[in-house]
């Protein structure tokens, strides 16, 4: 019995997106494939295919995984704890962020065991006091460093940083935090560190300019068709939830609908139930305002989110149980996007993508005729890993 709800992920608006950006950096793209690719799914053939010429995530687990997928290009992963498998890591050719001491000795321990070099991106904080090395211990991460790498458990091969605010680009804040990320990279190269890449900039900041000039952009909700700027038209939406109808009934004016009877129906009309609710990732900050696309209109679902269904009102249609419902998608058939659900829940469209649950079904990907498939090519990629600093995510 199929899923009654269902993701399908356009994997020629990925490709499009994903070459789109090569593009615009000049072929200096690192595809971000965090959270399971921002919720699509397993895409890094198809962005590998389409110009990314690396892959960042968060934890050694998401890097591993790739590796056991085929993934042969660079990989980074910045954001773990200092009890990581960093030995795995190490063996496996994934390069390591490293913001603080107590990981840089964990990951050179691990070296160690690994017999080999750990390769290390020191990574800075510029601004958000979130993940990076603060500015006043920023010497001492780059001194120890340049001392492990004397032992050969460690080559520095990149520095890194994140921008607050480059979404928006008149910030001033902008330009503070490159003169920091501008102050971290002469500290490193004085002490004789002399990273191949430097890297700022992810979505946004590739976006408006605000992260330009440096050797690598990390892109990842842009390769999703999200933009945090909301200043590109250039990208393409690259995912569609579907559902249909489970039931429907006519409800008189006065009818009382869903939990707490929040909504109360102003006239005689038709209801139908959707079988997707918060248990399956729709935010339920969205009731009293979320649409939906039904019969090629949008219709307010009406009544607080539950759990496992919605609500919604479809006037004088009286739809039939197995009839389909587009809860978001690109926008081209006057579907809600994700950007509307973003807007409905008061929070951002990254956020709606990477909460679907495991109960909607991930349905097959489409592909553009005139883009090449997604196949198993990258198993013998013609990319090989660097094998030295000069290489590295290059």
């Amino acid at each position: 019995m199929s899923a009654p709800s269902a993701l399908r992920v356009h994997d020629d608006a990925v490709r499009a997106n994903t070459a789109h950006f090569a593009a615009l950096t000049g072929g200096r793209l690192m595809a971000v494939l965090k959270a399971d690719g921002f919720g699509h799914g397993s895409v890094a053939a198809s962005v590998v295919e389409s110009g990314a010429r690396s892959v960042g995530v968060t934890s050694v687990e998401e890097a591993l995984a790739l590796r056991a997928e085929g993934v042969r290009v660079p990989v980074l992963s910045w954001l773990n704890a200092p009890d990581a498998d960093f030995e795995a890591a190490i063996r496996a050719d994934v390069d390591l962020a490293v913001p603080g001491p107590e990981l840089l000795h964990a990951v050179a321990r691990a070296a160690r065991s690994a017999g080999r070099p750990a390769r290390v991106h020191l990574h800075v904080d510029v601004g958000m006091a979130r993940d990076g090395c603060p500015p006043t211990a920023w010497r001492a991460l780059c001194d120890l460093a340049r001392e492990l790498r004397a032992t050969g458990q460690v080559r520095v091969v990149g520095v890194m940083g994140h921008m607050s605010c480059a979404d928006r680009p008149g910030d001033e804040q902008n330009e503070r935090e490159r003169l920091v990320f501008d102050a971290a990279l002469r500290t490193a190269r004085r002490r004789g560190l002399a990273p191949a890449v430097a890297h700022l900039a992810a979505t946004a900041a590739t976006v408006t300019g605000a992260g330009a000039g440096f050797d690598l952009h990390r892109i990842g909700a842009g390769l999703f068709g999200i933009d945090p700027s909301g200043t590109s038209s250039a990208l393409r939406p690259a995912l569609t939830l579907t559902s249909h109808v489970a039931s429907s009934r006519e409800a008189a004016a006065g009818t009382g609908v869903g939990y707490g009877l929040a909504h109360v129906l102003p006239r005689r009309t038709n209801l139908a139930l959707l079988p997707i609710g918060y248990g399956d990732g729709l935010p339920r900050t969205a009731s009293h305002r979320a649409e939906v696309l039904v019969r090629g209109r949008r219709r307010p679902v009406v009544g607080l989110f539950s759990m496992d269904m919605v609500v919604v009102d479809t006037g004088d249609d009286l739809v039939r149980p197995g009839e389909s419902a587009v809860l978001f998608g690109p926008g081209e058939g006057g579907e809600p996007t994700v950007a509307d659900w973003a807007r409905w829940a008061d929070t951002v469209p990254h956020e709606i993508v990477t909460r679907i649950g495991s109960r909607v079904a991930r349905v097959h990907r489409t592909t553009d005729a005139s883009v090449p498939a997604a196949s198993s090519a990258l198993r013998a990629s013609s990319i090989p890993l660097p094998s030295d600093d000069a290489g590295a995510l290059a």
